[in-house]
């Protein structure tokens, strides 16, 4: 009997060494700020070249100047809003272009805005969530995704939110899309492998610059509901981020990892 192939293994002798991203290129959208800020810096750190997507595309230039001046990494900064579908077409080939691969992407970009009533929120503002939270990840993972298979694989990285798993009636346009992109990841871990790995962070209660603007009744439910006891630093994202962009986690694809402190039992 002809045995299963193997994907090579990288040498354990230093396993820090299966961190590493030295000559890969990530794109990041969301990227200028909080959590995706955060990766950018990470991935740059570990020796990935990175494309810092955001609607704000002064603030990802800032960011990829910093980058630059303190990894010695290239860094490409492009204005994008992943709700348009054509504005999303347009970043895969300027990262294309560009530097010639993506070999990691991270559909970080997300919105929920608040109403007072379910009412309130209008077709608009729906549709609106709906295409910032899913539809652009799911045209970035399809055209991406599609030039990893046929290059040298990759790694493509959703970002959800614990409200799709344990859904409020504060954010439930928001908790809908992200539970929508649980089921996205794992469809395209199916669609793109075993070239492609495909999987989720899911996120609880993170003390971004978001988190200024939370009421201190919020902040204090946060502590005292999460078993760890707190809301998570920025920088607390980065192991996760490391781990599925990397080839430590060359045998996983299709996984949803909590990093919520706690906060939910259950991940689907």
């Amino acid at each position: 009997m002809t045995p299963p192939p193997t994907s090579p293994s990288p040498s354990t002798a230093d396993p820090t060494s299966l961190f590493r991203l030295d000559g890969k290129v990530a794109l990041v959208t969301g990227g200028s700020r909080g959590l995706g800020r955060e990766m950018v810096k990470a991935f740059a750190a570990v020796g990935a070249d990175v494309v810092i997507a955001s609607r704000k595309k002064e603030a990802c230039r800032e960011l990829a100047d910093e980058v630059e001046r303190e990894t010695g990494q290239r860094a490409l900064a492009v204005g994008c809003h992943v709700g348009n579908w054509d504005e999303c077409d347009a970043l895969a080939k300027r990262a294309l272009d560009h530097f010639g691969r993506v070999d990691i992407l991270v559909n970080n970009a997300g919105m929920s805005p608040l109403y007072s009533d379910i009412t309130e929120v209008s077709e608009a503002l729906y549709d609106k969530v709906m295409d910032v939270n899913l539809k652009g990840a799911f045209r970035l993972t399809a055209v991406l995704g599609r030039s990893m298979m046929n290059a040298e694989g990759g790694s493509i990285i959703g970002v959800s939110s614990v409200a799709a798993a344990q859904p409020s009636p504060a954010e439930i346009p928001y908790g809908a899309a992200k539970a929508g992109l649980h089921n996205l990841v794992k469809s395209f871990a199916r669609a793109f492998a075993p070239k492609v790995r495909v999987n989720c962070i899911m996120p609880g209660a993170f003390m971004t610059d978001i988190s200024k603007a939370w009421p201190e009744a919020a902040i204090d439910q946060i502590n005292r509901t999460t078993p760890l006891g707190r809301g998570g630093a920025p920088d607390e994202i980065v192991g996760a981020a490391l781990y599925l962009a990397s080839d430590a986690s060359r045998y996983t694809t299709g996984t949803i990892l909590k990093v919520d402190g706690g906060a939910v039992y259950s991940n689907a």
